[in-house]
């Protein structure tokens, strides 16, 4: 994430008086390197992109509430949620967003605009809080991806019971896929598809284990092949109806492997960026 922050005591037009202000980005996604359970926990690999929300966060002595952008209700929640933490409830909030990131493709809109308003209320008071807290206060609100770990990351996206970051990710470069429609991710996550995710977990497992093993060896292949492997099994919870002519596609430009937003439409063909095209 990047982030950049002020403290001042300026005046505002209605005489409230501002005392901190930052803007953080945090990136999206091109859905997920891998999706499934592992020991009865819920868990997603991030495959984060160069695709960001930046959210500033101005407070204000004076007044108390959050101003937020309309529907952005849940950005706003969540700097109410992050105030109350640090104990500095009774401030005024006022939210500017910039969210490019297409919104119901699996692609993490949501999940950065709460983890950018998270970060920056916390800079904002002068306190750099760690991805856990942001975690915490995230999934509070709703399942959220892992964007707020750095690099490609191990995540239980409904209760944190695992946070890890794997790494950075080996030299690759994705084309994203999008065939149209979207899935209401919070909606996909209210039903309890455990039992689905059970019947694929010797896929995921062996997807799991080919990602760390491509990430701690920066080896794209490996992590391609990771990847598919996940994509293949996720087709039990929501199926992909094009699925195989992506992989046809993949295949033509000598592609390492797909990957898919398992809670979304989004598709992606992962290239190997050291080779030339």
């Amino acid at each position: 994430m990047a982030t950049s922050s002020s403290n001042g005591s300026l005046p505002n037009e209605d005489g409230s008086v501002l005392i901190g202000s930052a803007t953080v980005r945090a990136p999206g996604v091109c859905g997920e390197l891998a999706q499934g359970v592992i020991g009865g926990n819920h868990f997603l690999v991030t495959c984060p992109v160069d695709f960001y929300s930046r959210v500033k966060v101005d407070l204000y002595a004076g007044k108390h509430g959050i101003d937020a952008p309309e529907g952005c209700e849940k950005t706003g929640a969540a700097v109410r949620r992050t105030l109350v933490q640090l104990k500095n409830a009774k401030v005024r909030a006022r939210l500017t967003i910039n969210n490019p990131i297409p919104r119901g493709k699996g692609m993490a809109s949501s999940s950065a605009d709460l983890t950018a308003a998270i970060a920056a209320t916390g800079l904002a008071l002068g306190r750099e809080l760690s991805s856990e807290e942001i975690a915490q206060i995230a999934l509070s609100i709703e399942p959220t991806d892992g964007v707020m770990i750095p690099g490609v990351a191990l995540f239980d996206h409904r209760a944190d019971t695992l946070h890890e970051s794997l790494g950075p990710p080996p030299p690759m470069e994705i084309v994203a896929i999008d065939m149209g429609g979207t899935v209401d991710t919070v909606q996909f996550n209210m039903v309890d598809r455990f039992q689905r995710w059970r019947a694929v977990d010797v896929q995921t497992t062996e997807a799991l284990r080919l990602l760390r093993q491509g990430i701690s060896e920066q080896d794209p292949v490996l992590v391609g092949r990771g990847a598919t492997i996940s994509a293949d099994a996720s087709q039990i919870v929501l199926s992909k109806p094009r699925l195989s002519e992506v992989k046809e596609f993949a295949e033509s430009v000598d592609a390492v492997g797909i990957n898919v937003g398992h809670s979304g439409t989004i598709m992606g063909v992962l290239l190997d960026a050291r080779k030339k095209r």
